[in-house]
């Protein structure tokens, strides 16, 4: 099973940026699909991107879209999540996640991730 570890979190000024990183044992990175979820207390874990295995496409949920960027280098076995103008409401821990090899396009269903990281929390002060 592949294990996932993520970095990057921290504080952050509204309207600042952070780059998330999340990195993967094994030798599939590169044929499974990544995404990336977070839970903010007193709520479900959602969704927040995806990109495929091998890069080209990619999803977001509405409420990042324009301001998070998901991608990944397959070299390093990592995937990133660049966090440009966050929002208070954006504060929450955030997971990557990762789908078993070959497996289909998982699309925003948390069922289709099969392995997670522990988490990374973000805070983003007004």
């Amino acid at each position: 099973q592949v294990q996932l570890v993520e970095s990057g979190g921290g504080l952050v000024q509204a309207g600042g940026s952070l780059r998330l990183s999340c990195a993967a044992s094994g030798r599939t990175f590169s044929n499974r699909h990544m995404g990336w979820f977070r839970q903010a207390p007193g709520k479900e874990r959602e969704f927040v991107a995806a990109i495929n295995l091998n890069g080209i496409s990619t999803a977001y949920a509405d409420s990042v879209k324009g301001r998070f960027t998901i991608s990944r280098d397959n070299a390093k076995k990592t995937a990133y999540l660049q966090m440009n103008s966050p929002k208070p409401e954006d504060t929450a821990v955030y997971y990557c996640a990762a789908t078993r090899p070959r497996d289909n396009w998982p699309g925003q269903r948390r069922d289709e991730f099969d392995y997670w990281g522990q988490g990374t929390q973000v805070t983003v002060s007004s």
